[in-house]
C-alpha cells in the first residue's frame, strides 16, 4: 500500500509492485469522469469541424425571373335575375317564380347546362314609405350562369333578359380562361430563361459564372377577370349586347439561386 497526495491509501499490486485502479465507490467515479471528459472532448471537435465546413461551403446567387404570356378567355359568367313587387309577400314569391323558371328555360334552350345555373340569391323584403308604412314587398331571385360557349352568349343574354322581362338584373359578365396549364408551361420557360440571363449578367460582372441550380420558388398570377358590369332595368335594355373576350394575361414569377462558379 501506498499514500497519494490526498492523505488516501493506493493498493498496489504484491506480487508486480505496480499500481492497480482502485476498486468499488473510488473506481466507479473515476471512470464516469473518464468519460464525461471523452464526450466533451468529441462535442469541440465537432464543433470545429461543424464550423470549417459552414466556412467552405459554396457561394450562391439568388434572381427573379418573370415571364408573361396572353391567352384568348373561352368562359364568360354573368349573374342574372329578377325582382318583382307586390301587395303581399307571397304574390312576389309567386309571380316572382313564375318568371324565373321562364329565365331557367330560356337559358337552357340557349346552350347553358344545368350545372353551369347556380342560385346566388333569393332576397324578401318590405318595402316601406317615408312614414315606415309597408308599401308592398319585393323578392329578388339571382343566378350564377357560366357558358363555355362564346359565340353565343351575346344572344343568350338577349333572350333571357326578354324571358324575365321588365324586372330583369344583370349584374355584369366575367371571362376566363378554363385550362391554363399550356400557357403556364410557356410563362415558366420564359421567367427560367430570363432569370438564367439576368444571374449569368451579374456574376460576369463580378468575375464569375453560375453554376447548378439549388434552389427554385416560383409563383403563379392570372390578371383579374375581365369585368364590363351594368345593370338593365328593362328587357330592350339588355337587348343586342355585344361581346368581346378580349385577351387575359397569365404571370409566373421564378426566384432561383444558383451556384457561383470562380
Amino acid at each position: 500500500m501506498s499514500n497519494d497526495t490526498t492523505g488516501q491509501t493506493t493498493p498496489l499490486d504484491h506480487r508486480t509492485g505496480e499500481w492497480r485502479p482502485p476498486r468499488g465507490r473510488m473506481g466507479l467515479r473515476l471512470a464516469i469522469v473518464l468519460i464525461v471528459v471523452i464526450l466533451v472532448a468529441g462535442l469541440v471537435l465537432a464543433s470545429v469541424a461543424l464550423g470549417r465546413s459552414s466556412s467552405s461551403s459554396r457561394s450562391t446567387i439568388n434572381v427573379t425571373g418573370s415571364g408573361t404570356v396572353q391567352g384568348t378567355p373561352d368562359t364568360l359568367n354573368f349573374q342574372i335575375g329578377v325582382q318583382t313587387v307586390a301587395a303581399s309577400a307571397a304574390a312576389a314569391l309567386a309571380q316572382n317564380n313564375a318568371r324565373v323558371l321562364s329565365l331557367e328555360n330560356t337559358l337552357l334552350a340557349n346552350g347553358v347546362t344545368k350545372k353551369n345555373m347556380q342560385t346566388s340569391g333569393l332576397n324578401i323584403y318590405q318595402n316601406t314609405n317615408n312614414n315606415g308604412q309597408v308599401t308592398g314587398f319585393s323578392v329578388v331571385d339571382d343566378l350564377n350562369v357560366t357558358m363555355h360557349n362564346l359565340k353565343m352568349a351575346g344572344a343568350t343574354i338577349d333572350a333571357a333578359a326578354r324571358a324575365a322581362g321588365n324586372g330583369v338584373q344583370l349584374y355584369g359578365v366575367s371571362f376566363s380562361i378554363s385550362n391554363q396549364s399550356k400557357l403556364l408551361a410557356a410563362a415558366r420557360a420564359k421567367a427560367m430563361r430570363n432569370a438564367h440571363t439576368e444571374a449569368s449578367q451579374v456574376a460576369a460582372g463580378g468575375g464569375a459564372g453560375i453554376g447548378s441550380i439549388v434552389k427554385v420558388t416560383n409563383q403563379e398570377n392570372t390578371s383579374p377577370n375581365v369585368i364590363y358590369p351594368f345593370a338593365a332595368t328593362n328587357a330592350k335594355a339588355a337587348a343586342g349586347v355585344p361581346i368581346q373576350a378580349g385577351s387575359q394575361s397569365i404571370n409566373v414569377q421564378v426566384s432561383v439561386t444558383y451556384a457561383l462558379n470562380g
